[in-house]
């Protein structure tokens, strides 16, 4: 069927109910043929439309996930590329062991994969689901749908029980791990920064599984999850020995930190890096370690068990500090696993394997929270897709009405909040109108610092733009105190972003002047953080232009404001730098 024949590709009664497997495979022919996704497209959102304004929710969310399909694979590959460069150098995600994209085909992406492979996609709802709530604007797309035609092809019919498997498999090799993965205590030749081949990957992980000597089922874990599993740089050879070898149970997987004997002597002499030979964890468990080591072993173990865990790096107080985390057998995230109580760590900092990029606090706690698998999100879900759909169309009214019935479902839906911020940016709605909606979703996270600190920093924006300056400085004053104590990495950060600001614009004077109020209003109850982020930056910069004594003034007022204990790895550093400004 071509040209006009494309208005009846859906009828109306086919709209009201999820698009069956032979309706897809009719599009995805017709798409293929006359190279007609954009039509398919069209056709399908059409569907969606017809079947929300029926109150027909799981109807609507079917077509809106071939909708999705059909924009993803209609894409030209050389664009994708082009966009996800963009991306990529935005977020300043790019790193020496990835390597530019060979000679980019100029064909769409549906070109990756094999007619049956892009119908099991577009058929497989909860996969969908999955991965289109998973994918970001830094997953080499090309390379992910790669992976899954080639899992595919090695069981077809074993994909359809292991696709959340695939998937996490996909989105976590399609560009290789930064140097630092998955810490950076330990070199390149001591620990190689490479994946398996996805293939053995899957091969490893389905049969650990298959043969219940994993943790957890296989059919428990979303991609989600899963992706904190196969994450692994160390070799099958060593899972195999973690999985024969370190029998703690579930219900205790903590205790595999603390099976590494800890190395004072190493902290005693500074040796923070491994200090040579092969890093392996029988290495580590018979010579010990010190923290990163630790937490390193246990992750390691934790996911050679098929249980996701993930690495934490944190700074408190006096020093620095890693632990792990993992889902335990209530299938609850704990995220604390050898975090030492005495110690006041901030939140640590965990890396995505997906991206390579730090995972935000709020996302670890909807991991936890797992609100994401109940009724009300898939609701809440399938409103916001509407609401995307609507503003891609131009009809900013539907757009607003379903964005905001998205926030209605599910408070929690981030992405919704986002959605209809963007509708009334489009709209060029009022300030006060922005203002109000901003506080709306700051409320919504009350629970999530990080989100909470971030809408109300719009707020604050918005109230400078209307000129309310006054109001604008109260409002950020509130926020500093807000999250003192409580969540000091939020507090540095707004300690951060002042100084920057006064390095930028003022005299070295008034920049000296920034500095001390600052240690006043932020350092008390900070930690090493805010000698990274704060102290260190400034004194550099000082020491830089040759301005050595005001850099010695301002580590003098860190030692007269500050409280740092004797010997503790942040007195350590300060040292350091004390040393190096008076060289100058």
């Amino acid at each position: 069927m071509a040209g006009g024949g494309w208005a009846q590709q859906v009828t109306p009664a086919e709209a009201f109910d999820p698009p069956t497997r032979e309706i897809l495979a009719r599009l995805i022919d017709e798409a293929q043929r006359e190279n007609g996704w954009s039509r398919v497209e069209a056709a399908t959102r059409a569907a969606a439309l017809q079947a929300m304004g029926r109150n027909r929710t799981a109807a609507a969310e079917g077509w809106l996930v071939a909708t999705r399909w059909a924009r993803l694979l209609g894409e030209n590959q050389r664009l994708f590329v082009d966009r996800w460069l963009a991306a990529i150098n935005s977020a300043r995600l790019g790193h020496p062991n990835m390597k530019a994209p060979d000679a980019v085909p100029n064909q769409a992406l549906s070109a990756v994969l094999s007619r049956e492979t892009a119908l099991a996609l577009m058929a497989d709802t909860e996969l969908s689901r999955t991965f289109f709530e998973l994918l970001t604007p830094y997953d080499y797309v090309p390379a992910v749908l790669a992976t899954l035609q080639e899992l595919r092809q090695v069981d077809p019919r074993g994909f359809a029980r292991d696709g959340q498997l695939a998937l996490a498999i996909a989105l976590v090799y399609d560009v290789p791990p930064p140097p630092g993965w998955p810490h950076a205590q330990v070199s390149e030749a001591q620990l190689p920064r490479r994946l398996p081949p996805a293939a053995e990957a899957y091969a490893f992980w389905r049969d650990l599984y298959a043969r219940n000597r994993g943790l957890h089922r296989l059919g428990n874990l979303s991609a989600g999850e899963l992706k904190f599993v196969v994450d692994v740089v160390a070799s099958e050879a060593e899972i195999a020995w973690a999985r024969d070898n370190v029998a703690v149970p579930l219900e205790h997987l903590e205790r595999t930190y603390a099976a590494v004997a800890y190395r004072d002597d190493r902290l005693a002499a500074g040796a923070m890096n491994w200090p040579g030979g092969p890093y392996t964890l029988p290495t580590i468990l018979r010579t010990g370690g010190i923290c990163v080591d630790q937490a390193y072993f246990a992750s390691t173990a934790a996911k050679a068990r098929g249980v996701p865990s993930l690495i934490f790096l944190g700074a408190g107080l006096d020093g620095r500090h890693a632990w792990f985390g993992y889902l335990d057998g209530g299938r609850r995230w704990k995220l604390d696993a050898g975090r030492y109580e005495e110690q006041r760590f901030v939140v640590g900092v965990a890396r995505d394997p997906q991206t390579w990029g730090r995972i935000n606090d709020h996302e670890l706690q909807f991991l936890a929270e797992r609100f994401r698998n109940l009724p009300p999100y898939a609701e809440s879900r399938t409103d916001m897709w509407m609401a995307q759909e609507y503003l891609r169309s131009g009809n900013l009214a539907a757009a607003e009405d379903s964005a905001r019935q998205a926030v209605g479902h599910e408070r929690r839906n981030l992405g919704a909040w986002e959605v209809l911020l963007a509708v009334l940016d489009a709209q060029a709605a009022p300030l006060r109108e922005q203002e109000s909606t901003l506080r709306e979703a700051a409320r919504a996270f009350q629970r999530f610092p990080d989100l909470n600190h971030r809408f109300m920093k719009q707020v604050i924006a918005v109230q400078r733009e209307r000129g309310e300056t006054s109001a604008a400085d109260n409002e950020e004053r509130l926020l500093a105190r807000k999250f003192q104590g409580q969540r000091s990495d939020l507090s540095t950060t707004e300690a951060a972003e002042a100084m920057a600001r006064a390095v930028a614009d003022d005299s070295i004077a008034e920049q000296s002047r920034v500095f001390r109020r600052l240690l006043l209003i932020y350092g008390r109850d900070s930690g090493i953080d805010f000698l990274d982020r704060v102290i260190r930056p400034f004194v550099v910069q000082l020491a830089a232009r040759g301005e050595s004594e005001a850099a010695k003034r301002a580590l003098q007022e860190v030692r007269l404001n500050l409280s740092v204990s004797e010997g503790s790895q942040f007195d350590q550093e300060l040292a350091q730098m004390e040393r190096a400004v008076a060289r100058f």
